[in-house]
């Protein structure tokens, strides 16, 4: 292709890795009370989310160095992978069921979640299918279709788990990648419709979702209950006003919000940061997302460009959801802030997919 390799964007780079370390310092004091009442070291998240952050961190630079061509070659069979792995974590006595959902393949403390990995596959998939395939997007039956079915197939299998929120993601992030390849906003439209009422579906079907959007309507009915994490984060960010409690200084961290090293660190991070930590978290985000789009717009073809929109979908999307829940805006559904919350398959994921987006932007036009 002859293509010319430059630095990568820095502004890509300082903010993610800003974010990592706000995180690291987050886990550690959101969770140092109950690690120490659960594991009798109160060193026990930090130390896993610090072995996980090397391990991104590594990921993050193998993956900057590159090529992202080579992610066309291997998408199709990463995808068949993934779709494998969201099939064994389901077969019971194999898959390991944490938080009500059979998500997680390991042993012990331990494991991978398929679902994470899916998310990326789905991108790298959708990119080299559209890119190749661009001409046919405007029409429904050849062009939108297929690569709707195959998003379709992986959101139901994650539904099986079940995990609503990954779901959501995989598909918030995959509908933009098929919006910006060409579709019509017309069948987007209509289908959307069709969402629409298969989401109404899927919360009937299932009582405990039924009873998150009661109490993401009036948390109060069921204070002890359904209700009782979206109270307690309101109480957590409440007080902690301009400036906040201190850092860990929480009230809430000790046993009265749930998760609050994961789903709910956002709560703890305006508790104790206040207002301008909570806005300072949002506005390094906001720069990941702008640059990401950036390298989206400057890339040297139609598959880097769709790669990046996908890789920047799925952090937004992300993000938006996990702080919406922590604010009242949107039922509560489990999905972790990137870069932040503790976890393993996340946030190397997620490290992994911004080293991705760093070669692309080593060839902006």
């Amino acid at each position: 292709m002859g293509k010319s390799r430059s630095a990568p964007d820095i502004w890509i780079i300082i903010p993610t890795l800003l974010l990592l370390t706000i995180g690291i310092i987050m886990v550690y004091s959101a969770s140092s009370v109950l690690a120490f009442r659960e594991f009798g070291d109160s060193l026990y998240y930090l130390k896993r989310q610090l072995i996980f952050a090397v391990l991104g961190i590594v990921a993050m630079f193998f993956t900057m160095n590159v090529d992202y061509l080579v992610w066309k070659k291997i998408a199709r069979i990463t995808l068949i992978i993934c779709f494998v792995m969201l099939i064994i974590v389901l077969i019971p006595g194999i898959g390991v069921v944490r938080g009500g959902a059979r998500s997680w393949l390991g042993i012990g403390a331990f494991g991978i979640q398929p679902s994470e990995f899916m998310k990326m596959g789905m991108i790298l998939y959708l990119a080299k299918m559209l890119s190749e395939q661009q001409s046919k997007i405007t029409q429904f039956s050849k062009g939108l279709l297929p690569p709707l079915g195959i998003m379709g197939l992986a959101f139901g299998l994650i539904m099986l788990q079940p995990d609503l929120g990954t779901g959501a993601v995989l598909v918030g992030a995959s509908l933009l990648i098929i919006f910006i390849s060409g579709a019509r906003l017309l069948h987007l439209s209509y289908l959307g419709m069709i969402g629409v009422a298969g989401f109404i579906g899927l919360i009937i079907a299932a009582p405990y979702r039924l009873k998150r959007i009661t109490a993401f309507l009036d948390p109060w009915q069921d204070p002890l209950g359904a209700g009782y994490q979206s109270i307690q984060s309101l109480y957590a960010i409440g007080p902690g006003g301009l400036v906040g409690l201190g850092l860990g200084m929480s009230r809430q961290k000790y046993s009265y919000l749930p998760e609050p090293q994961t789903d709910f660190i956002f709560s703890i991070i305006a508790e104790e940061l206040g207002f301008i930590g909570g806005t300072l978290v949002l506005l390094l985000f906001t720069i990941l997302v702008w640059r990401g789009m950036r390298a989206a717009i400057t890339a040297p073809d139609t598959f880097a460009s769709l790669i990046a929109v996908g890789i920047i979908g799925m952090i937004a999307v992300q993000v938006i959801i996990n702080i919406g829940v922590v604010i009242g805006m949107f039922p509560v559904t489990g999905i972790t802030l990137p870069f932040i919350s503790a976890g393993g398959s996340s946030l190397t994921l997620m490290l992994t997919s911004v080293g991705i987006l760093l070669n692309i932007s080593r060839y902006s036009r």
